[in-house]
């Protein structure tokens, strides 16, 4: 298996994935035969819709159709109830991480602001991810050792714009629409930023990173904590782009281990900076709650 004949199948699949959303989005009838309506259901794992459901059977038949052979495994946000047990990581050689909708409350509010991502890891080992943000016609690809791109739906490719904001005053910060609390407002409030941008998807967000639109992302757990298929896809896109997704004291986010959630102090940024973040932040979350664990 070559992995340009794989990218270009997640292309095909990746618009049609867009396509489908969209349509949800609208209240149109979704293309390729699925069901027109909405049900949303808050259960244990927060909101679930048929646009999810669609999507993920969208890309899991799609892949499985055209790689037969391929023997990898899937761990999606919609079957992992299903196929995951906790303290068992996925023993495959290959397997994706998928959420087919990253920013649910987002596209239920009509911001737009969602994403599909899908990431490919080898023995755990990143190989590539693609967020997919419909409603900007943006497919963001990341391949590991290879660097990191946006492209349309006709293929035109659009160089990634770092900025190259280093001053901590100058920086301007990316942070969650609907996942905020206490005490990530009090360590917000604690800087003195070039200004602060509320984004819905983890995708999305990590996107206006490679726009140069913003400079730095904080994802604080409280209650809850982000999951293996909110951050695979977009920390492999960033790195992939020369950017960093690490924890606050360095190190690197870590999947199928056993345990599905990304607790802790987490931070992307742009790269030009990121250790001295990282340390200046720690420094003032300690101050916060000096027995957070990062």
């Amino acid at each position: 298996m070559k992995i340009g004949d794989l990218l270009d199948r997640i292309r095909n699949l990746s618009w049609g994935a867009a396509d489908i959303l969209r349509a949800y989005a609208r209240g149109d009838q979704p293309p390729y035969g699925f069901s027109k309506a909405l049900d949303v259901e808050d259960g244990g794992d927060g909101p679930v819709s048929a646009a999810d459901l669609a999507v993920n059977s969208w890309l899991i038949d799609g892949l499985q159709n055209h790689f037969p052979l391929a023997g990898w495994e899937l761990l999606s946000e919609e079957t992992a109830k299903d196929s995951y047990k906790k303290g068992m990581p996925i023993n495959k050689e290959w397997l994706w991480i998928l959420d087919p909708l990253d920013g649910t409350k987002d596209f239920l509010q009509g911001t737009g602001e969602y994403a599909v991502h899908l990431a490919l890891l080898r023995d755990n080992k990143p190989i590539f991810g693609i967020v997919l943000i419909p409603e900007l016609e943006e497919l963001w690809i990341g391949v590991v050792g290879k660097g990191a791109w946006c492209e349309d739906r006709l293929g035109t490719i659009k160089k990634l714009n770092f900025s190259k904001r280093t001053e901590l005053s100058e920086l301007i910060l990316v942070s969650s629409r609907n996942h905020r609390n206490e005490k990530l407002e009090k360590l917000i409030s604690s800087f003195t930023f070039g200004g602060t941008k509320s984004v819905g998807s983890v995708g999305c967000k990590i996107a206006s990173i490679l726009r140069g639109e913003a400079d730095i992302y904080f994802s604080l757990s409280g209650k809850t904590a982000p999951k293996d298929w909110d951050m695979a896809a977009p920390d492999i896109v960033i790195q992939a782009a020369g950017g960093d997704f690490t924890h606050a004291d360095g190190r690197s986010l870590e999947y199928n281990n056993g345990d599905l959630l990304q607790n802790g102090f987490l931070i992307a940024s742009h790269g030009l900076c990121h250790s001295s973040i990282c340390n200046i932040t720690l420094k003032k979350l300690k101050e916060i709650d000096p027995d957070f664990v990062v």
